[in-house]
């Protein structure tokens, strides 16, 4: 990757770290999934996210943030979307059952795919992306290698930051004794969850 100098390495490496590992959409459904299903059921969540954001990164580097920035519409059909389906999975997690009380065979984590595609409609992520290329993508030597190389970075930095939020989860369950305690906590990941629309709309 031509282009980009150690401090521009070590600013990258910053600047995904903290957008990975603060609160949004992804970490706080994490967080839920992590208690509720464990770190391995939740591996292909948190794979499903990487792959999305790394596919949509790529993608605005090559010119998608450009058809993004010049069709309104667009933007708008993106934070509506991304609004519904948050206030959905909110509601899932909201209402889902203690794990002593819900069946094995209909409990089931985000899949790889869910994940992939709801990156495609989180807000969050695009402002990640577009300001990840506009900031740090070289200028010089070949477009797509830079972009793939600078989203490559992005996410193997994210990994460890989103797993902390699901191992977080997991830490919390062992607090979480009773269907009393569990329905708090998933009405509390519920309301955060839906918190996130006024990032959305706002």
């Amino acid at each position: 990757m031509s282009g980009l100098s150690l401090s521009g390495l070590a600013s990258l490496l910053l600047f995904a770290v903290s957008m990975t590992g603060t609160p949004g959409p992804n970490n706080v459904m994490l967080t839920a999934s992590g208690a509720r299903f464990g770190y391995k059921r939740t591996l292909p969540h948190i794979l499903g996210i990487m792959a999305g954001g790394f596919s949509l990164f790529v993608a605005l580097a090559l010119g998608f943030g450009a058809l993004f920035e010049r069709v309104p519409e667009l933007q708008a059909i993106l934070k509506w979307v991304g609004a519904a389906y948050l206030l959905y999975l909110a509601l899932k997690i909201a209402t889902a059952p203690p794990p002593a009380l819900e069946h094995a065979d209909t409990a089931r984590p985000q899949s790889f795919w869910q994940a992939f595609a709801f990156q495609y409609v989180n807000p969050k992520v695009w402002v990640m992306g577009m300001a990840l290329m506009a900031t740090f993508l070289p200028h010089e030597g070949v477009l797509w290698l830079n972009a793939i190389s600078i989203a490559l970075l992005m996410e193997l930095v994210a990994f460890p930051c989103i797993s902390m939020w699901a191992g977080f989860g997991m830490a919390i369950s062992r607090f979480l004794t009773t269907p009393t305690q569990w329905r708090v906590f998933n009405g509390v990941m519920g309301l955060m969850t839906a918190a996130c629309v006024l990032f959305i709309v706002g």
